[in-house]
């Protein structure tokens, strides 16, 4: 199934943004910003890899204000003794999310490791058409905005479609809003799985890359049998670089280890403009 640019989904304008400034860029074009934030996030994604951290997610049905079920988890990502990375549940009670008429399925626990925070590399780029939407200021960041969806939907595999903030001083992204893709409504003898739009927002920790720390979702889902209100937050707290295999590489440089104190990481150099 094709999408084409004109597919692109609309985005609801949020308290917290200025006025979308539509002009082109000054002294870089868009595509010359997409391989740049495309690169930087690739280096995130491999220097998140050496993090731990801890992960709380909440997910609630609802009829007007009342919660009529939930799901919580609370693990952490860790490593265990042979550097794996391996996840510790450390908090699991029991979901209530039938009551609300809504049940998990592997999609939405796939959503919540991979896509809620979601990562746009040189390596899937290709994958995207990516359409520079304007500039914006969120909070005190001035950002650059791209409208994003798949140009192809590849067998079983899900994608994100929506739009992206990027920081016009770090060139990374800083905000998501989108859901994943695609959605596949009922037909005879298949099951309905729909997932909600979410906004990930992301900091900056080590004053280096910018994490995502908070997702939210607050969206009704409409099921051929039934509306869903259903409200997600997830929580990424606790970053710390793991110390063994700690290995942070910005814009392909690394301090080398007769520059470092026993014990302590590489400090990675300032982002550049």
């Amino acid at each position: 199934m094709l999408l084409s640019a004109c597919l692109l989904m609309p985005i609801l304008a949020l308290a917290d943004e200025g006025t979308l400034d539509k002009s082109e860029p000054k002294g870089v074009t868009p595509e010359q910003i997409i391989q740049k934030f495309a690169a930087k996030e690739k280096e995130f994604k491999e220097a998140r890899d050496q993090y731990t951290y801890r992960q709380d997610v909440k997910v609630q049905t609802l009829d007007g204000d009342t919660v009529t079920g939930e799901y919580r988890q609370v693990f952490d990502v860790v490593f265990d003794d042979g550097g794996k990375r391996i996840e510790n549940v450390v908090f699991a009670p029991q979901s209530s999310l039938e009551n609300g008429g809504l049940s998990m399925d592997q999609g939405d626990f796939d959503d919540i490791r991979q896509r809620l925070p979601f990562v746009l590399t040189s390596d899937e780029i290709g994958e995207y058409d990516i359409i520079y939407a304007g500039q914006q200021q969120e909070d005190e960041l001035h950002c650059y905005v791209f409208d994003i969806a798949p140009k192809q939907i590849v067998g079983k595999k899900r994608y994100f479609q929506g739009r992206i903030w990027v920081d016009d001083h770090d060139l990374q992204i800083v905000k998501t809003y989108g859901k994943t893709v695609p959605q596949i409504h009922a037909k005879k003898g298949k099951d309905e799985h729909l997932y909600p739009s979410f906004t990930t927002w992301r900091e900056q920790i080590d004053d280096h890359y910018w994490f995502p720390t908070y997702t939210k979702a607050d969206d009704t889902l409409h099921f051929q049998m039934q509306d869903v209100h259903i409200r997600e937050i997830v929580k990424y707290t606790n970053y710390k670089r793991f110390g063994t295999r700690s290995r942070i590489v910005f814009e392909g440089k690394e301090l080398p280890k007769d520059q470092q104190k026993p014990g302590e990481q590489p400090t990675p150099p300032a982002p550049q403009k």
